[in-house]
């Protein structure tokens, strides 16, 4: 009961803290045009199955306050709760850390750069090139969040973990 408790907490910890770097770094966050420094957030399935739901929970939260409408606050969520399922699959069958981090960083940034512009593009009735500056846009951003933000709190929670300081595991 203790370990399901302690799992639900870091959860929530996750989620808040995606909605907080995420309105911390409004209007950049939200829109068209988006830097996330909370999809740094997107490793930590690497290290934690529970934060799969977390960052999902967390992005659509975050969402319902900056979102186009409905579909991109939920399209752009589940590209999100995607992502994070498959770099926590990533983690699961790669140990070790840099090339976990490598490949499972691979799929929130492809996944947000090529899916987010596919729903805006068709939401706002965008004209083609568009989307390709949002795709060019997003893939810049979201590397820079994933591999520069993402691989610090990884990093730094896998060294916590791995001096097995009780409230990190």
């Amino acid at each position: 009961m203790q370990k399901i408790t302690f799992k639900l907490t870091r959860a929530g910890i996750i989620a808040s803290l995606y909605i907080v770097l995420s309105l911390l770094t409004l209007p950049v966050s939200g829109g068209a045009i988006q830097f996330r420094v909370s999809e740094g957030l997107t490793l930590l399935p690497l290290l934690y199955g529970e934060a799969v739901v977390a960052i999902f929970i967390g992005c659509l939260l975050f969402n319902t306050l900056s979102g186009l409408v409905i579909y991109d606050i939920i399209l752009g969520s589940l590209i999100t709760l995607v992502s994070a399922l498959l770099t926590y699959l990533t983690g699961r069958l790669i140990k070790n850390k840099i090339p976990s981090i490598s490949i499972g960083g691979i799929f929130p940034i492809l996944l947000n750069a090529f899916g987010l512009p596919l729903i805006w593009l068709y939401l706002c009735e965008g004209l083609a090139y568009t989307y390709w500056l949002q795709v060019l846009f997003l893939l810049i951003s979201q590397s820079v969040s994933v591999y520069l933000f993402g691989s610090l709190f990884y990093l730094s929670l896998n060294r916590l973990k791995e001096k097995s300081i009780k409230y990190f595991m």
